[in-house]
């Protein structure tokens, strides 16, 4: 969801920076990148333990959450160009589904916002699984949700975390880079395809059964018939 449907990655940057600034901290781009696709209770030990902070990891995810879902009650969705017709276009035809590592409150606020609450069968959130991003928990939660086979779905991420688990679920990885926070360096080489723009992506030319191994790398497939998709962020 985060830098696919909505650019709000910075949000949650500058959101944390805030947080850390009234703590007498400083929030910097590693600090960023460390808690990328982390769950809920995830990014919040993280934040505690490289903040050095003497507060609840409970009380700090509140804090986070609360900044962020405000974000969009005061201001809207963010949106990024094209993105929300080409979800209506692709959930006409296939199944779609959001896989996010955002808490549940803030995935409500942005389907408000958007406008897209009708239109996802399924929202996983990584806090509902054991595990967080880059381990492939909520996507595979996504597709038993769906009733569909790993292998037969198809993910479109932002950050390098969630390639990584899009890949571990042995799923067809697009990788469409967020331009407000890049994904880190190398992240292309573990997708199957690489896209510029969500409005681009076209899942009835692509065949995602017999894509490159998980273990492997580089582009695999763009034609065939379509896949239901299982698409998600953050």
């Amino acid at each position: 969801m985060d830098g696919v449907i909505v650019d709000s990655e910075i949000w949650w940057d500058e959101v944390r920076s805030t947080f850390a600034a009234a703590h007498a901290r400083t929030w910097t781009a590693a600090d960023q990148a460390a808690v990328m696709g982390a769950n809920s209770p995830g990014w919040a030990r993280i934040m505690r333990e490289r903040l050095e902070l003497d507060i609840s990891e409970t009380a700090i995810e509140r804090a986070i959450v609360d900044g962020v879902a405000d974000r969009y009650r005061r201001e809207g969705a963010p949106l990024i160009d094209g993105a929300i017709d080409a979800i209506r276009r692709i959930a006409a035809t296939l199944p779609v589904a959001i896989a996010s590592s955002s808490h549940a409150e803030v995935i409500e606020e942005a389907l408000a916002a958007t406008g897209l609450g009708d239109v996802f069968r399924v929202v996983v959130s990584s806090d509902e699984v054991a595990h967080g991003k880059p381990a492939p928990d909520v996507y595979l939660e996504a597709a038993r949700r769906l009733g569909i086979s790993p292998a037969a779905c198809l993910v479109v991420e932002d950050s390098y975390n969630g390639v990584r688990a899009g890949a571990a679920a042995g799923m067809f990885v697009v990788l469409v880079p967020n331009r407000s926070v890049p994904p880190a360096h190398g992240t292309s080489e573990l997708a199957d395809l690489v896209l510029d723009r969500l409005a681009d992506l076209d899942p009835g030319r692509i065949d995602p059964v017999g894509h490159r191994s998980v273990a492997g790398g580089g582009s695999g497939p763009v034609a065939g018939g379509p896949a239901p998709a299982a698409g998600g962020s953050g």
